[in-house]
C-alpha cells in the first residue's frame, strides 16, 4: 500500500522531492519505494533525469489502473474507522449447546427488536474454541472456561449442578442420602466434546468426591439429558438453569443438595485487544441494562 501511494504521489507531483513533502517521507525513502516496486514488477514506471520525472507508457497504464482501486481501499478504511452509530452487520456468537434457547427471550429477542439492522448468528457447540481465530464477535461460556485475556460480562448468578430424578424413579429405586448411594443407581451420562464421559463432582464441608456411575444412556446435550431423566430412565446431574421449572413443579426432585456447590455462572466474553464493533457494544450494554433493570435472565437471578 505504501509503495502504491508513493507511485501515485510521484505521478501527481512529477517529482520525488514533491512526493516526499506530500507524504511526509524522505526523498530517499520515496526513491527506494519506487525502485523496489519497479524491481518486483520488472518494469520501469518513471523516466528520470536531473531536471524532471515523468511516467513511462507502462507507468501511465499502471497508474490509471491502481488509482481507482487505491481510492476505493482508502474509502473503505475511512468507513470502517467511522462506523455508523446504528449497529449493523452480523453479530456472531459462539455458545454451549442448549444455552441459546434459554437466552433467546430475555436477551436476543430484545436485541433483535432494538437493532433490526443487525443479523444475529449464534453457533451452539460443546467444544471450546478461539472465538477470535474463528471469526466470532463474542462467546458465552461458564466463568471457569473464559480465557483470562478476555473481557467477561456476567449473564447469570452463580449456578449449581443438581442431582435430579423423577418422584416415581426415586420411589422405585430409593433416594440417595450420600454420594456412595449413587453407585446403586443408573445415571444419564454426558458425553463431553473430547469424547469422554463427564464425571460427577460433589462437595460438602470440604469433602470432595468424583463419581463414576453406572451409565444407562449417554447424551451430549443437556436438554436431551433432562428429557431422559423426565422419562424415568435414570438419575441425572443437570445445571439448575435447565431444570428450574421442573423442580418448581415437582416433576423433578433434587437430591444430595448439600453436596451440590455453586460455581461461576455464564459469561458473555470478547477480546479486549481489538476494536469492539458497535453491534457488540450494543449487546454488552443491553446485557448490563437488563441485569440492573430486571435482575434476572430466564428466571435466574444475576449476582
Amino acid at each position: 500500500m505504501t509503495e502504491l501511494e508513493v507511485v501515485l504521489a510521484v505521478a501527481r507531483r512529477s517529482s520525488f522531492r514533491g512526493a516526499a513533502l506530500e507524504l511526509g517521507m524522505s526523498a530517499t525513502a520515496v526513491s527506494s519505494a519506487v525502485a523496489s516496486l519497479e524491481a518486483r514488477l520488472k518494469v520501469r514506471l518513471f523516466n528520470r533525469s536531473t531536471r524532471s520525472v515523468a511516467l513511462t507508457d507502462a507507468g501511465q497504464r499502471y497508474v490509471e489502473r491502481i488509482a481507482p482501486a487505491l481510492a476505493e481501499i482508502q474509502r473503505a478504511n475511512e468507513e470502517a474507522a467511522t462506523e455508523p452509530d446504528a449497529p449493523s452487520g452480523t453479530l456472531r456468537i459462539n455458545a454451549p449447546q442448549g444455552v441459546a434457547s434459554l437466552l433467546l427471550e430475555p436477551i436476543f429477542h430484545q436485541y433483535a427488536l432494538r437493532y433490526p439492522q443487525v443479523r444475529i448468528d449464534i453457533v451452539s457447540e460443546s467444544r471450546l474454541i478461539d472465538i477470535v481465530a474463528e471469526g466470532f464477535d463474542a462467546g458465552i461460556r461458564l466463568a471457569e472456561s473464559v480465557p483470562q485475556d478476555m473481557i467477561a460480562v456476567p449473564l447469570s448468578r452463580d449456578l449449581r449442578m443438581l442431582v435430579v430424578a423423577t418422584p416415581d424413579y426415586l420411589k422405585c429405586n430409593g433416594t440417595p442420602r450420600h454420594p456412595r448411594d449413587l453407585l446403586k443407581h443408573q445415571s444419564i451420562g454426558m458425553r463431553m466434546s473430547h469424547g469422554g464421559i463427564y464425571h460427577w463432582e460433589l462437595e460438602h464441608k470440604g469433602q470432595k468426591v468424583r463419581m463414576d456411575l453406572p451409565v444407562r444412556m449417554t447424551l451430549n446435550e443437556m436438554l436431551a439429558i433432562k428429557q431422559a431423566v423426565l422419562l424415568g430412565l435414570g438419575i441425572g446431574f443437570i445445571s439448575e438453569w435447565f431444570v428450574e421449572e421442573e423442580v418448581k413443579s415437582g416433576a423433578l426432585v433434587p437430591v444430595l443438595t448439600p453436596w451440590c456447590q455453586p460455581f461461576g455462572g455464564l459469561r458473555l466474553y470478547y477480546s479486549g485487544h481489538r476494536f469492539v464493533p458497535t453491534r457488540l457494544r450494543a449487546l454488552v450494554e443491553l446485557v448490563r441494562e437488563l441485569a440492573l433493570g430486571e435482575g434476572h435472565f430466564a428466571g435466574i437471578q444475576t449476582g
